[in-house]
């Protein structure tokens, strides 16, 4: 059982307030009541971000042929079909109802660094076929990438750390960033039958930023174990991000801050949006912080790095490559 009939409210982070303790306080509330925020005056030109979208369409606009020569490899980085994705197994009848393309850090084969999980270097449209893709992809994850650092700052002082605490090198210094182009085509969902754009799921990491289109399709559920689950529509927000908290720092907070469920659902009409994933380096331990745990509130979850914990995360999430015929990694 299931109800969705709203629109939530969210708070507004600008990144432009001088007055810090405003945007914190701003910022804690939303991470303990849902985990949701918007984020404005970010920096990022609004010229920008319609040619990254216009970039993200002139892609899936290809034909399906020159996207599967693409088709995403064991970095997880490249093109993923339709219905690649199954985030809700438990409800859903097939994988979600949108294609996508992964960009992360770019590190060359030659490089030692390429060898771990997450990094080596990026798949690349052909500038024949798209020229300047590549580059305003490239500029859109550096761009992105400061955005999240100055948004991991106000998370920090949240917690009652040094603003500086997720910026640090061993953590957001060398960092697991993923960007991710999304396309829903004119479906319809249907929840009752197990039919979405994407199914009900928390996000892995640190933060997610989402820019998206005018069309409204992100509802979140604040309260998971509610029955019914009530759903709530996520209002676009032109010009700004919204940004959400990763199941990552749900457990570095102890649960004190909020990993929401979310998912898409889609009223017919085609859809764009841009998600920007960020997580910490490999190695970072992710464990309990000592601001969020207490003798009467010990650790809930135990000590992981933050690679082991994405590499069984992805593999739970998406299908097995070779159902798409050519093997490509």
């Amino acid at each position: 059982m299931e109800s969705s009939t709203s629109r939530t409210r969210l708070n507004c982070i600008s990144l432009a307030d001088p007055d810090t303790q405003r945007s914190v306080a701003l910022l804690k509330q939303a991470c303990l009541d849902s985990g949701f925020f918007y984020v404005l005056d970010h920096g990022i030109s609004q010229e920008f971000m319609d040619e990254v979208f216009a970039e993200s369409k002139k892609f899936f606009e290809l034909p399906n042929s020159e996207k599967m020569k693409l088709l995403r490899n064991e970095k997880n980085r490249g093109y993923t079909p339709m219905l690649d994705e199954i985030l809700d197994p438990e409800n859903q009848v097939n994988g979600d109802y949108k294609e996508g393309y992964y960009i992360g850090v770019e590190v060359p084969t030659d490089d030692p660094q390429s060898n771990r999980p997450f990094y080596g270097p990026n798949q690349w449209p052909s500038e024949e076929v798209l020229p300047k893709w590549r580059e305003v992809m490239e500029q859109y994850h550096r761009e992105a990438l400061r955005v999240a650092k100055s948004v991991a700052r106000i998370i920090a002082l949240a917690l009652n750390l040094d603003a500086d605490f997720f910026d640090r090198p061993e953590m957001l210094g060398d960092s697991i960033a993923t960007l991710r182009l999304l396309h829903y085509e004119g479906q319809v969902s249907n929840p009752s039958k197990g039919v979405y754009g994407a199914g009900a799921h928390s996000d892995y990491g640190l933060i997610t930023l989402l820019a998206t289109d005018d069309v409204v399709g992100l509802q979140i559920c604040k309260d998971r174990n509610a029955q019914p689950q009530v759903w709530e529509y996520v209002a676009p927000v032109k010009g700004g991000f919204i940004v959400n908290l990763g199941d990552m720092l749900e457990r570095w907070s102890n649960s004190l801050f909020r990993s929401t469920l979310h998912r898409v659902v889609l009223d017919g009409r085609e859809r764009y949006s841009i998600a920007f994933f960020v997580e910490p380096s490999h190695d970072c331990v992710v464990e309990c912080l000592p601001t969020c745990k207490s003798e009467t509130n010990p650790p809930k979850f135990p000590p992981i790095t933050c690679s082991a914990y994405l590499s069984q995360r992805y593999k739970d999430t998406h299908a097995d490559l070779s159902t798409y015929g050519n093997g490509k990694a």
